[in-house]
């Protein structure tokens, strides 16, 4: 049914009387093209506030705490809490309007923070923009599974993926360049505004496809409640260590990113459009790399062996391939070393980004999508995202008597060898019950 003219299964569900949704190949093509730029604009409104810490600071004077609550734990922890209550929505009504109405929300509260006066009122825009991005990601992903069978998840996700090294690409450059010539507050207006065009463009041309309608399944009666769908994500053995090892590197991820400007900034004293430019090439690049190598490597191979644990395995491997280059990255003296070799890890640690969407999504089955994203991106923002930037900025003031700017590089490298290095131990030990909770969810 994947590369088929047209598909056609009858609409279940929600509505089960009505005539036959068919699609083209090329419209399913336009869906994964429209959402991924739904991604690319969630992610550069999200991304850009990591190039702009150091011009927020030299401003208001804010702490490296007082950063890091802003970079992290004001955004992730309303962006986590409003996701239930839209996932639960998403499994009942048109994940399309969902959708359209949480990117016009994030894009005019991204716009408003650059109208911001102090902690308070960036603080609050910033959790105005947490709760519209909360409507994002798991609609989406929900959308995809039901748009693209099981067998080109891996890939398929792996492109919708590509938004965070996309979104981080265009938020960095974006965002070093207009904040060094015109300012910050000026910089989120430009990259805020313009989703409002997008909300529009999802309200009139994305179509609400049936639940299961890429498996060409049946999917009727009651929808599980949102208590049992959690129970039911949460009692399994490969969703747990799966959903683990990814707020593990979420944590890693996103006390880096947050930080990687400023230290970059501070200790080799570089402008925001120098950084800016190069970590627009270098974390677009490799991470645009990572995750479509990892979606088609980890797709052939169970494809060719049958055994989806191949999947969490392969993931774990390029994990903890990347940790050691951390050292490099940090330490090293130079710059622009210290850049071109971060290239490689991003690589490797952005391989697992579609086979885990896969496995998290096939786990759930077709009644649980949009509850195992959501659930997911709960924990990832409350411990990844929440306490990520936050840690790395606590650890930051408390070095920062002894080791002065560079109390950063030690400060992040720490998060990372640490979280990374657990999260490759959680996707191996995910895969070894993998084959069971699929074939469960079916």
């Amino acid at each position: 049914m994947g590369n088929a003219d047209h598909a056609a299964v009858a609409a279940t569900g929600d509505a089960v009387d009505a005539p036959p949704f068919a699609i083209s190949e090329q419209y399913r093509r336009y869906v994964l093209g429209l959402l991924l730029v739904v991604g690319v604009f969630n992610f550069v409104d999200q991304q850009i506030f990591a190039i702009l810490l150091q011009s927020i600071k030299l401003e208001f004077g804010f702490s490296d705490t007082q950063l890091g609550l802003l970079g992290g734990l004001a955004f992730g922890l309303f962006y986590a809490t409003v996701g239930f209550p839209i996932a639960w929505m998403a499994e009942r009504y048109s994940r399309r309007n969902i959708i359209a109405t949480a990117v016009a929300l994030w894009s005019a509260m991204t716009a408003l923070c650059g109208l911001a006066t102090g902690f308070v009122s960036l603080f609050l825009t910033r959790v105005g923009v947490a709760v519209g991005e909360a409507g994002g990601i798991p609609p989406s992903q929900s959308l995809v599974a039901d748009y693209f069978p099981p067998e080109r998840r891996g890939t398929t996700l792996a492109v919708l993926g590509t938004v965070f090294p996309i979104g981080g690409m265009i938020g960095f450059l974006l965002g070093g360049w207009v904040t060094q010539y015109y300012g910050w507050r000026t910089a989120l207006m430009v990259v805020g505004l313009p989703g409002l065009l997008l909300a529009l463009l999802v309200r009139l041309t994305l179509r609400e496809p049936p639940r299961g309608f890429s498996e060409a399944r049946m999917v009727d009666g009651p929808v599980p409640t949102l208590f049992d769908s959690i129970l039911y994500l949460l009692g399994s053995r490969s969703w747990r260590n799966i959903m683990f090892g990814g707020v593990l590197f979420g944590m890693a991820a996103w006390g880096a990113t947050t930080w990687v400007p400023a230290f970059f900034i501070r200790v080799h004293g570089m402008t925001p459009a120098q950084i800016g430019t190069w970590l627009a090439f270098v974390i677009g690049a490799a991470g645009i790399t990572g995750a479509l190598l990892g979606g088609n490597v980890t797709d052939r191979v169970v494809r060719k062996t049958g055994d989806p644990r191949w999947y969490m395995w392969i993931s774990a491997a390029a994990l903890l391939a990347a940790v050691p280059f951390a050292f490099f990255t940090y330490l090293w003296p130079q710059p622009v070393e210290a850049l071109i070799v971060m290239i490689v890890p991003l690589v490797l640690a952005n391989m697992f980004i579609g086979p885990f969407g896969a496995m998290l999504l096939g786990i759930a089955g077709p009644r649980r999508r949009a509850i195992s994203a959501a659930l997911f991106l709960f924990m990832n923002s409350v411990i990844g995202l929440g306490l990520g930037p936050l840690v790395v900025g606590v650890i930051s003031d408390i070095f920062s008597e002894e080791y002065g700017n560079n109390s950063l590089r030690y400060s992040i490298l720490t998060l990372v060898l640490v979280a990374n290095t657990w999260a490759a131990l959680h996707f191996y030990l995910g895969g070894r019950h993998l084959r069971e909770d699929l074939a469960k969810a079916q």
